[in-house]
């Protein structure tokens, strides 16, 4: 049963009423999900969120939980300036009984526990066009509610996330290794992303160089990590904050588009189905821009779509090292799941860059503007 398996860890948390019953959300690749439903003294029901924290991926939960605390209550303070009600608008943590918001159980793992947000919708797909305006001026207003936080306080909780230049060295040493045997069949995908080693590393330049700033970033910018309000459509709050690090405008921006914008899933097995939507790529860039505008440089802003390109190859490295090493990271539901992925956003980087011409151009007229 369900239940048998986090009935240690809700026993820790400071719930409001009698626990009712557990559902595993299946939606993420990282961490296990449990959604929970109470019900409270006044009969009324309450849902939250339990998380068990994979700690193969994030090796210092306590690094994550400081870093996420420390930008909500940022945000936090920014809102209520503005007389904004924050009830919906951001993640609320549940205690433990001891005070802290992390559970360490005996078998090593860690969970936490926030309310969870009623009222809104985590969108997989764009239902409506508008949604990925939305987005756009979800994750927008994110960034620029911390423009101002020091970016160089927050804990680089995953090393080198996107360091570009780490992750081709690691996909080279994967492949020298061949640990489960799979690099013969591989020759085509390989050689793709050895061509292009020279632009992957474009944004790790920049910021060396001091053309691009570091500023404070999500690092994991999907349609389903904003949340849309169901009654006014519009984006209520931006959730999954485990990556929040020092990192470049570009990353968010450009993994959104990689994700949003693109013409099928992200593991789509037709590669003719694969291509970008030049409609939800101005839609979204349009409400990024809105918001942030005026906290971004006009560097920042003219490179955006160099974002898209550079995050989308970044995936499909990953994929492809994480397939070669025999499926360590990412979570899979088939043995080829992670070649499956790799070879989508293969094809859909040949799609951005056939239309990257047309992106500059776009994103250079908002500035314009």
């Amino acid at each position: 049963m369900l239940y048998n398996d986090i009935k240690q860890p809700i026993r820790q948390f400071c719930f409001e009423g009698k626990y009712v019953c557990a559902e595993e959300l299946r939606s993420g690749n990282i961490n296990s999900t449990y959604r929970l439903t109470f019900i409270t003294p006044d009969g009324s029901r309450k849902n939250y969120i339990l998380q068990r924290i994979n700690t193969v991926v994030f090796k210092d939960p306590h690094a994550v939980m400081e870093n996420i605390t420390n930008v909500i209550s940022h945000i936090d303070r920014k809102l209520k300036d503005k007389g904004e009600d924050t009830s919906r608008r951001l993640l609320h943590f549940v205690s433990t009984k001891s005070g802290a918001y992390l559970y360490h159980d005996a078998a090593d793992s860690f969970w936490r526990a926030y309310v969870f947000v009623d009222g809104v919708t985590a969108y997989n797909s764009i239902e409506d066009p508008n949604l990925f305006y939305e987005a756009g001026r979800g994750f927008g207003e994110f960034q620029k509610n911390l423009f101002d936080f020091p970016a160089e306080v927050l804990h680089e909780t995953i090393a080198d996330f996107h360091n570009t230049k780490r992750r081709f060295y690691a996909f080279v040493a994967a492949i020298a290794e061949d640990r489960v045997g799979r690099v013969a069949e591989l020759e085509s995908e390989i050689d793709f992303l050895f061509d292009r080693r020279k632009m992957m590393s474009e944004i790790v330049d920049k910021i060396d160089a001091g053309i691009l700033p570091i500023r404070v970033t999500h690092n994991d910018t999907k349609l389903n990590n904003v949340l849309i309000d169901d009654l006014t459509g519009k984006a209520a709050c931006v959730i999954d904050l485990d990556t929040v690090m020092p990192g470049s405008s570009l990353y968010d921006y450009g993994d959104a588009i990689r994700f949003g914008a693109s013409t099928a899933a992200e593991d789509e097995k037709d590669l003719s189905k694969i291509t970008i939507n030049m409609e939800l790529f101005k839609l979204f860039t349009k409400g990024f821009v809105e918001e942030i505008a005026n906290a971004l440089t006009k560097e920042e802003i003219h490179y955006l779509p160099l974002g898209a390109k550079v995050m989308t190859c970044e995936l499909a490295l990953r994929f492809l090292t994480d397939y070669i090493n025999g499926d360590e990271y990412f979570k899979i539901n088939s043995p080829d799941h992670n070649l499956i992925r790799a070879r989508a956003q293969m094809k859909l980087l040949t799609e951005i860059e056939a239309k990257y011409d047309e992106m500059v151009e776009y994103v250079d007229s908002l500035i314009e503007k």
